[in-house]
């Protein structure tokens, strides 16, 4: 129990930012298709009396797949259990969590990519069977025990799904991947934030927010709250344009969303005149985990066609030539600044 109780402390953020978390899918912006699908098979589950099929989110960081697991919580009138991959290191911690479910309950497992094969093992007969078998001993004298479990709803995050075990993938009815937002829809977001942060917002400032938030909410609610800070020790109740320019140019936000990270693995790239570099030697050249660049810094640059993955690395596109004032000399990819 004791296990548990910690689980849930480390996984549960602080109530203040819960706050900016929309609370049903009429307030949440975005992911149109999703919701529209989630609906339906919530409301299907609900008139048949059952639990929700388990459900897969996955896509870069930041894109709201923890809001989504709350919101399918709610309305299922169910209680959430949080916890995250890492933190469930031995079967034991995983067998604790199932058995202290509650009938209708929704578990969520964050980072679920990370769960090692022994954890998945014990994995597939609860989702599947809502059972646990557990092996006590070893050898000629090991036993298996079956333990019945309420039944339960999974909602499963990942940032890379393709390091799912196709075995444990495939135990979920539901996959969706969430998508970078539009601008309009980070403004939405962001208005609607400053108001439950205490001050008004200007269409146009949250315009500007939007644009340099990489299509992520969790970035532009980040810099929403230093850009508030700007504002209130000027002693302003409105968010202005100029004041949120002034911020995000302060903190190193250009207008591309780009953030000092962004433009030095570009530099990188360029300085290798489209040569293409590993993914190894830009992490070198960065003094940064190879993780964070694919999770954090690449999606967007890829999604919005700044980089380019090729067999041999990762090489600059068109976008980024014309962007730095590069071109072409010739077939060989030489180039004239």
């Amino acid at each position: 129990m004791d296990r548990i109780v910690e689980i849930e402390k480390v996984s549960f953020e602080s109530e203040y930012e819960v706050t900016l978390r929309p609370g049903s899918f009429d307030d949440y912006i975005g992911q149109e298709k999703i919701k529209s699908n989630l609906k339906v098979f919530i409301e299907a589950a609900k008139r048949r009396g059952e639990c929700l099929d388990h459900v897969l989110f996955y896509g870069p960081p930041g894109l709201g797949k923890t809001t989504l697991a709350h919101i399918i919580a709610t309305e299922m009138s169910s209680n959430i259990k949080i916890t995250a991959a890492p933190m469930i290191e031995k079967s034991g911690d995983l067998a604790a969590i199932l058995t202290n479910l509650e009938e209708g309950d929704v578990l969520f497992i964050d980072e679920i990519h990370r769960l090692s094969s022994a954890i998945e093992e014990v994995l597939y007969s609860a989702m599947e069977d809502f059972r646990l078998d557990i092996i006590i001993g070893s050898g000629p004298a090991a036993q298996t025990i079956k333990i019945d479990i309420p039944k339960f709803t999974l909602i499963g995050a990942t940032t890379r799904a393709g390091m799912i075990s196709a075995p444990l993938r495939d135990r979920f009815g539901m996959q969706f991947r969430l998508q970078f937002y539009t601008p309009s829809e980070l403004a939405k977001i962001v208005s609607i934030a400053s108001n439950k942060l205490g001050k008004s917002c200007q269409k146009e400032a949250s315009l500007e927010v939007a644009k340099r938030s990489r299509g992520t909410p969790r970035i532009a609610l980040r810099l929403l709250k230093r850009i508030r800070d700007f504002a209130e020790v000027n002693d302003e109740s409105v968010i202005t344009k100029n004041r949120a320019k002034e911020a995000l140019d302060s903190l190193g936000v250009n207008d591309l969303g780009f953030d000092e990270m962004d433009i030095k693995y570009l530099d990188i790239l360029v300085d290798a005149k489209n040569r293409p570099l590993g993914l190894s030697t830009i992490a070198a050249a960065l003094s940064e985990d190879e993780g964070t660049i694919e999770d954090v810094i690449e999606p967007y640059l890829l999604a919005n066609g700044y980089i380019q993955r090729t067999a041999k690395g990762r090489t600059l596109s068109h976008k980024s030539y014309e962007l730095y004032g590069i071109k072409f000399t010739d077939d060989k990819g030489l180039f004239d600044d």
